[in-house]
């Protein structure tokens, strides 16, 4: 992701808001005015989105064009954006010195620090209710993608769930601040939406003393994993401290897909989320989709909607549609997601006509992504990062991007 150059003197001038600062206001449902300066393909395919959230693109071109002429104020106008204006770009400088334009036009305007890629480094953790059992649980959100992960801790140990390369460091940290070492990093699946963090967080952890292990589904052997991990099986158990996590395995998004229980919180990965359940074709084609789905419903009948209903689901992504439980997370029970979702009560053929009839598209570079998952491809820290910036799109429709 790139931009068009700027003026160094221009954004060096343009008041700025830091993306952490930009995810504080939309959490307290402030309403922004966001200009959008990157080309109309890139906003389409991945934008800045919320309640509170009032988006324009306009090309940075355009903004060009009109500083030659002297009608910067009139293109503002033409577009009717309410200041304060918020301008966003891939990096941060086109919108810095389309922000100064603005600013020098009249209009009160802002640069979003970093652009794009900065929203995508925020990430916020909340501490979530954990029933029946002797732990505490983080919840990590990131706000550009929707991506989930978890830390447990208890009893001077901690396991990290489904953890994204980007943080890694993040989550030793954090279980350090809590006076527990990480024992285990585990993937539920082989992730096609972000690169895993599972061999970067047993990296930072070592250069603290400790030795995590890192932790897959047993299936994923058979889709080419090359890493040297130790694998789990319906039932097996991860001790850490005075709590347990026990493996659920729970086909149909991918064939491995494995959900982990911890008393009554359940880890369900990309099965079932808080507005859709998982989209089927990422691992096996359009083709296989169909039987996918299948055994996606088989899962979610036999295996998931028999657990409680107070059972608290934590899923591996949410949308901008879904709204927090009462302890500020994007969690819920069974009960409330089977009142809730109409998916959950249909019967075989309606459920696989749903979930096939109504997929977004594809993660961005998903096939990059799971082969570097999958340990059969390198890639250093800035292409990951590259490679996984925009919406995540693992659910069956576009309600759970």
């Amino acid at each position: 992701m790139t931009d068009s150059p700027a003026d160094g003197d221009a954004a060096d001038s343009a008041a700025a808001l830091s993306p952490d600062e930009l995810y504080e206001k939309l959490r307290d449902g402030e309403r922004v005015t966001i200009l959008d300066v990157r080309n109309r393909d890139e906003f389409e395919e991945w934008r800045i989105a919320g309640e509170g959230v009032e988006a324009t693109q306009v090309p940075y071109s355009r903004f060009v064009q009109a500083q030659a002429k002297g009608t910067v104020g009139d293109l503002a106008a033409e577009h009717d954006l309410e200041p304060p204006v918020l301008a966003v770009c891939g990096q941060g400088e086109a919108s810095a010195e389309v922000a100064h334009l603005l600013s020098d036009a009249g209009v009160e305007a802002l640069n979003l620090e970093g652009g794009m890629e900065g929203w995508a480094r925020v990430y916020v953790a909340s501490e979530l209710n954990a029933p029946e059992t002797d732990a505490t649980v983080l919840q990590y959100r990131r706000p550009s993608s929707g991506c989930l992960a978890y830390l447990i801790v208890s009893d001077g140990e901690a396991a990290v769930v489904d953890p994204l390369r980007a943080f890694a460091e993040r989550y030793v940290e954090d279980a350090r601040e809590r006076g527990a070492e990480l024992r285990f990093a585990v993937d539920t699946h082989v992730h096609a939406d972000h690169v895993s963090g599972l061999r970067d967080v047993a990296a930072a952890a070592r250069t603290s003393g400790t030795d995590p292990e890192m932790v897959a589904p047993a299936g994923a052997e058979s889709r080419g994993l090359a890493l040297d991990v130790r694998t789990v099986e319906d039932g097996d158990e991860l001790p850490v401290g005075d709590a347990t996590l026990t493996a659920v395995h729970a086909p149909g998004h991918t064939t491995e897909m494995t959900a982990f229980r911890l008393g009554g919180v359940l880890f369900a990965g990309d099965l079932l989320f808080l507005e859709s359940v998982a989209r089927p074709d990422l691992e096996e084609g359009a083709e296989g989709a169909p039987a996918a789905a299948r055994r996606l419903y088989e899962t979610l009948r036999e295996r998931i909607l028999p657990l409680p209903d107070d059972t608290v689901v934590a899923p591996g992504h949410y949308s901008d549609a879904a709204s927090t439980a009462p302890d500020g997370t994007y969690t819920a029970t069974l009960g409330e997601l089977r009142d809730r979702l109409d998916a959950l009560s249909m019967d075989e053929a309606a459920f696989v006509g749903f979930v096939l009839s109504d997929m977004p598209p594809r993660p961005a570079n998903y096939e990059e992504i799971v082969e570097i998952n999958l340990g059969r491809r390198e890639a250093d820290d800035a292409e990951a990062f590259e490679l996984e910036l925009g919406p995540n799109n693992c659910a069956a429709t576009s309600a759970a991007d």
